[in-house]
């Protein structure tokens, strides 16, 4: 008890969908990345879960709001809000003395220095005495047990809520990489669009989410296809409830141009590769990461693309975050892996 009084160390993988804070290997919160707020005074109500249930159901004094688009701050006010209450939902936080507090968060290897400065700047100001910054590539080879000093070439596809990320690491570094801003999100308003264009039928993006998670998929053949979901939404042409039947293979359809651009983006990555690199990768294949790597058959359709193997990390949507934990607990050996302020 007495240590965490002096210091505590938290690793935060601050997504576009889901922050997840994990201590001495510990996963402390991990909650949706969304803060509602009392419109009318301006003033901070609900974080995270309690937040998300809120969402796209509010009235006029309630707003939901989302801080970080495309893996960055959008709304720095709010962002350092739900940090702040992010921070205040771990065991003991309050008996932490504030001045020596260190935070280590992932970024998109993509961002600008502006991006990062709001980053920091938003750790700082809810309370953070030093704040780290680590590439979200590097974070997930980490994660995944990549030994990232060895000379041989690794490939790391980190699809999140907001970004994929795509790197080839070597030697301690990035290689090259590939950072699109097409991912969990853009998928979710890919199915709304199809619901709506198809079935003449409005749905949220909470519904999008939860058909994405159900029956979503990138290819056609897969195994155990799911059965068909039950859709509930809003006739467009009526404005009266209905309900429909969708099909794994329509949200196969819906995805289709979206996982193409992912699938093209890594061919990008590849051909940049160095040529000694790239046979490394025939060895070694890739490692995916993140909420995306989920989807149905996004892992068999990208190695056919690649003719390369694909492995998806045994805990993908907390592989970044662990990998974050375990930079900051190894500061002196891998601090060469630190964004630069």
């Amino acid at each position: 008890m007495f240590g965490i009084l002096l210091r505590q160390d938290i690793a935060i993988d601050l997504g576009t969908a889901n922050t997840v804070i994990m201590i001495d290997g510990q996963v402390v919160v991990d909650e949706p990345s969304i803060v509602a707020i009392d419109a009318s005074k301006d003033k901070v109500i609900a974080v995270g879960q309690e937040a998300l249930l809120m969402h796209e159901k509010t009235h006029k004094s309630i707003r939901t709001v989302r801080p970080l688009r495309g893996g960055v701050i959008a709304d720095f006010k709010v962002a350092e809000a739900m940090i702040r209450g992010f921070l205040e939902k771990v065991p003991g936080y309050r008996r932490i003395l504030k001045p020596n507090l260190r935070l280590m968060i992932c970024i998109p290897s993509g961002i600008t220095e502006v991006e990062e400065r709001a980053v920091r700047d938003s750790a700082e100001r809810a309370g953070a005495r030093e704040t780290y910054l680590i590439h979200e590539p590097m974070a997930a080879a980490l994660g995944m047990n990549l030994d990232v000093e060895a000379p041989e070439g690794q490939m790391v596809i980190d699809i999140g809520g907001g970004t994929t990320e795509i790197a080839v690491i070597a030697l301690g570094g990035i290689v090259c990489d590939r950072s699109i801003r097409i991912a969990g999100d853009e998928l979710n308003a890919d199915i709304v669009e199809y619901i709506r264009r198809t079935h003449n039928l409005q749905i949220g993006e909470r519904t999008a989410e939860t058909i994405k998670i159900e029956i979503g998929a990138a290819a056609i053949d897969i195994d155990e296809p799911p059965p068909n979901m039950q859709v509930r939404g809003k006739d467009i042409m009526t404005g009266t409830p209905r309900h429909i039947s969708v099909s794994y293979r329509e949200v196969v359809a819906a995805l289709d141009k979206s996982i193409s651009k992912i699938t093209e983006a890594v061919m990008q990555a590849l051909a940049a590769t160095p040529p000694e690199i790239a046979a490394d990768l025939v060895e070694h294949g890739i490692h995916m990461a993140g909420g995306g790597a989920l989807l149905r058959g996004l892992d068999k359709r990208i190695s056919q693309q690649t003719h390369l193997p694909v492995k998806i990390a045994e805990d993908p949507l907390r592989a970044i975050v662990r990998g974050t934990s375990y930079a900051l607990q190894n500061l002196g050996k891998f601090h060469f892996l630190l964004v630069k302020s």
